[in-house]
């Protein structure tokens, strides 16, 4: 079970994170009054895991996260993963990598961090978040599009959408090493 554990806002740049609750987090935009989120973007709410910071010896809000989790096994997300707290609806976007504003904190947490710092998502439905507020992952692997660029004189032999892969039928209906380009998005 993976809960909330701390909710935070930035209300002026590189003033420490103020703790609120509940927090509000709003569709396209992030958390009520945190300048943070902004319309459109991909850093609308970020969050660390509790387990992390305790393991750096960083107190919640030190990273300037928005949500520290308790239980969310972080290297299990993915983009496009969507995120049932609280009320509110969120979608994993990109993994957090840590600034250099890290070794203002501490020197050296920039680099303690990398590959740990947690992830930015997005917002896709308002609603309230509260402390204890469990966290639900909606759906285990995230929805991916197939896009298919066919080159001139290949004929197409199916839909991929694992990754890149490249490969054409040739007039007998084999398979050769060139033609389609797939790819993930």
């Amino acid at each position: 079970m993976s809960d909330v554990e701390r909710l935070f806002i930035c209300s002026v740049h590189r003033f420490p994170m103020e703790e609120v609750e509940p927090a509000e987090a709003v569709a396209d935009k992030g958390f009520r009054e945190c300048i943070h989120g902004r319309p459109g973007s991909k850093r609308q709410v970020s969050m660390i895991a509790a387990e992390t910071l305790e393991s750096l010896g960083a107190e919640p809000g030190w990273v300037k996260e928005n949500t520290t989790t308790r239980g969310l096994d972080m290297k299990q997300l993915h983009p496009g993963q969507r995120l049932r707290i609280g009320e509110a609806l969120l979608e994993v976007a990109v993994p957090c990598n840590p600034c250099p504003r890290m070794d203002e904190i501490r020197q050296g947490l920039q680099e303690e961090l990398r590959g740990q710092r947690g992830w930015l998502c997005r917002v896709v439905e308002t609603g309230q978040v509260r402390r204890g507020d469990a966290i639900e992952i909606l759906n285990l692997e995230p929805e991916t599009k197939s896009i298919e660029h066919k080159i001139p004189g290949s004929k197409t032999v199916g839909r991929h959408h694992h990754g890149i892969r490249y490969g054409s039928a040739g007039d007998d209906g084999s398979s050769k090493d060139a033609g389609i380009i797939r790819h993930r998005v």
